[in-house]
């Protein structure tokens, strides 16, 4: 049975869609650009949030969701990169997400599994990651929405109900 696994994964991939709805209203310029008084960019939100699920979700049952391979201030880094390679990452990350959660079943919510060396019960960590996730993609709409303005279109533009 998966009914809490699978109501957790349906928010993890709303939030996915509102992200790339989002990132799709911007042009490479806009993605490279700081927010406001020097925020983080919108490609530096990206790589974290990807790195982020890559870290937590890579053998998720089975090993610490901190990897010694990822570096996250080097996320941070300001970097150029077109939509197609932002998309890349984004996907890449949402993908180990996916795979991960295929794997659970309701039963397995009470199971425990180290994040940063401490241990969370299976639900827990799935709601401090799509916490972690909504707080990060809401970064990138706000982002957009103030960068677009007036030509803003929301996600009930797209046919995305909340």
């Amino acid at each position: 049975m998966r009914n809490v696994v699978s109501s957790i994964e349906a928010e993890f991939r709303k939030y996915k869609k509102l992200g790339e709805i989002a990132i799709g209203q911007l042009t490479d310029d806009e993605i490279a650009a700081p927010a406001a008084e020097g925020g983080n960019t919108v490609a530096s939100l990206v790589w974290h949030l990807s790195g982020n699920l890559k870290s937590r979700f890579t053998d998720f049952l089975t090993t610490d969701g901190e990897k010694p391979w990822r570096n996250k201030e080097e996320e941070f880094r300001h970097r150029r990169v077109t939509h197609d390679e932002l998309l890349e990452r984004w996907n890449d990350g949402w993908a180990t997400l996916f795979q991960s959660l295929e794997q659970l079943q309701d039963v397995h919510l009470d199971n425990v599994v180290m994040i940063v060396g401490k241990a969370h019960r299976i639900d827990e960590a799935l709601h401090r990651a799509l916490a972690h996730a909504s707080y990060h993609v809401g970064q990138i709409v706000f982002i957009a929405k103030t960068r677009r303005a007036g030509s803003w279109k929301s996600s009930k533009s797209f046919g995305e109900t909340k």
